[in-house]
């Protein structure tokens, strides 16, 4: 009876969405560490399920994994979404959007924090594409919805 009740436990735990899909919370201090000085050029784009722009631009990100695959370029989709909507929502999001890019759910929550480790320059406004090439010295920092052609002709550069 034990080892049934063991592997009926297993077998819940395993199958939460949230073992399944693992979006990571991630401060700026970690985002930016991760993507520094690697030969890897990150194209970074931040965004929200509850925004208009963004959730139109998501398909860019999609086809921009496409036209990459097999180089040493990553896209991460950092996510702005609510903490109360952290994680069950936004994985519910993700997964129904079917998302190709990694996402990443951004735990800050003070601006005037944030904002001078991402960019100075940054408003605040989403949706916005950093793109940083940490090997290369390359940092390019996108305050507009962007496209796939726009981007590649940047990271081809």
């Amino acid at each position: 009876m034990k080892c049934w009740l063991l592997a009926l436990l297993f077998v819940c735990v395993s199958f939460h969405p949230i073992a399944a899909k693992g979006i990571s919370a991630y401060s700026a201090d970690q985002l930016m560490a991760r993507v520094a000085k690697s030969d890897t050029t990150y194209i970074i784009n931040f965004w929200a399920s509850w925004c208009g722009p963004c959730v139109k631009e998501l398909p860019q990100f999609d086809e921009l994994v496409y036209r990459f695959s097999g180089k040493p370029v990553k896209v991460l989709l950092v996510s702005m979404d609510f903490e109360e909507d952290y994680p069950e929502k936004l994985e519910k999001y993700v997964s129904r959007k079917k998302l190709l890019p990694e996402v990443i759910w951004f735990s800050d929550t003070k601006p005037d924090e944030f904002i001078p480790k991402i960019e100075p320059s940054w408003s605040g406004a989403i949706p916005v594409t950093l793109i940083i090439a940490g090997s290369k010295g390359k940092r390019l920092f996108l305050a507009h919805p962007v496209t796939v052609d726009e981007v590649a002709s940047l990271i081809e550069k």
